[in-house]
């Protein structure tokens, strides 16, 4: 989401150090929402609700100079917010870190040159954080020791921390919120949330409460989706509630805003758009066509769209493009009574983000783009591995470095634009 925020019956009470020297970000990149403050509680119509009693002991017995911004004097964003993948880097097609292309140029209209809200992370120093810009208030530093998909369930049903027993498993599209795509591997900022001390960083899944409802993977097994935050990417793994095999995985739950990742979407026939309004994002009903575009045309395809009476299309960033899968088990995985899929019987329905990526820590050259799986996402030999819905990367064009499974380059584009608001 790139526009401003709307007032709502919400607010935060900020406590901040007024002497305190924090790194202008909004210079560099623009893509952070509020500042990263200590705070103290949040407002829900007109009622204080502690946020982390450590923030308030700390305020209590060391009284820092203070200013306090009032709950009716801030604003929040959306049920969903969208939050930005703080890609701050151009590239080019071989990876090449390049300037800011202009308008005009090849490869304009990719990730790092559309800003969003950024997460706005506190610690709350009693082992939880919370985004300011989501309402989530996440467990800091997951157990050591990894789970089934039932036994998540049953660990943050049994967690008490920071004063709340009301922890949950976290959706899939809470869960990829606190996704980070500055640099990657991993996936998360670690100034804020701890990872399990693992020596392969492809370790680094973590289970949603999203089972895999539009097929199996693994050979035929019934799956969950987790997300991996060392590689990035969403995929599901075998959940054993067929009897079969189980993989065993990592959990960090979550608490409040159950609304997170829930869409409020509205189709406009006439104008061939559907408008998202808990993430303030519009949508093109239609796609690219039954054509596949390379990365590069990909990117041109929606920055020179001429659609439904705007011209301000971009290809959308990994987060953005996530936020419309449908996991309730339609094939492919999106509303089709408001999505049109150019070829809805096509085994991989492959749909192209602006967001670069590279494929390791010793190999990091962003020759690659992250997409989002409509349909099946397969492997070598056609079968279905990740599951309708998840997320990976190829490589950006035909020739282009192999990516893990065979080389997917020409994919499908499903453009966006922010909505036009009246705050």
């Amino acid at each position: 989401m790139m526009s401003g925020p709307q007032e709502r019956d919400i607010g935060i009470v900020v406590v901040e150090p007024v002497d305190r020297q924090e790194p202008d970000r909004n210079s560099v990149t623009g893509k952070r929402g509020l500042s990263r403050t200590a705070v103290v509680a949040l407002c829900v119509g007109g009622a204080v609700v502690l946020l982390g009693a450590g923030a308030l002991i700390y305020y209590l017995f060391f009284q820092p100079e203070y200013d306090i911004v009032p709950c009716e004097d801030v604003n929040l964003s959306y049920p969903y917010t969208m939050v930005d993948t703080e890609q701050r880097l151009c590239y080019d097609e071989d990876g090449v870190e390049i300037t800011a292309p202009s308008e005009s140029d090849e490869y304009y209209g990719q990730d790092a040159q559309y800003t969003g809200v950024g997460a706005s992370y506190h610690d709350n120093l009693d082992g939880t954080v919370t985004d300011m810009s989501t309402g989530l208030m996440w467990e800091q530093s997951p157990p050591s020791d990894t789970v089934s998909f039932d036994g998540a369930a049953d660990y943050c049903t049994d967690l008490d921390l920071g004063g709340y027993d009301d922890w949950r498993v976290p959706s899939l599209k809470a869960l990829f919120s606190i996704s980070l795509f500055e640099t990657g591997w991993p996936f998360i900022d670690e100034d804020y949330f701890t990872l399990v001390d693992v020596r392969e960083e492809k370790s680094q899944q973590y289970w949603s409460d999203q089972f895999y409802n539009a097929g199996t993977t693994h050979g035929g097994q019934d799956s969950a989706f987790g997300v991996n935050h060392g590689t990035g990417h969403i995929k599901a793994y075998p959940d054993g509630s067929d009897g079969g095999d189980i993989a065993w995985k990592y959990c960090r739950c979550v608490r409040g805003n159950g609304d997170y990742g829930v869409n409020d979407f509205t189709l406009d026939p006439s104008a061939s758009t559907v408008s998202d309004a808990s993430t303030n994002i519009m949508w093109t009903s239609t796609d690219s066509g039954a054509t596949g575009l390379d990365w590069s045309d990909a990117l041109s395809h929606c920055s020179s769209l001429s659609h439904g009476g705007y011209d301000d299309w971009r290809l959308p960033n990994v987060k953005e493009l996530h936020s419309i899968v449908d996991y309730s088990g339609v094939y492919p995985a999106i509303d089709t009574s408001l999505f049109e899929v150019s070829d809805p019987t096509a085994l991989c329905l492959y749909y192209w983000t602006s967001t670069s990526a590279y494929m390791s820590p010793t190999d990091t050259v962003m020759y690659y783009a992250w997409y989002v799986a409509f349909g099946y996402a397969v492997d070598d030999n056609g079968d279905d591995t990740h599951g309708a819905g998840a997320v990976r990367f190829d490589t950006k064009y035909a020739g282009g470095p192999s990516a893990e499974e065979e080389e997917n380059v020409y994919n499908y584009v499903r453009c966006c634009r922010d909505m036009d608001t009246t705050v």
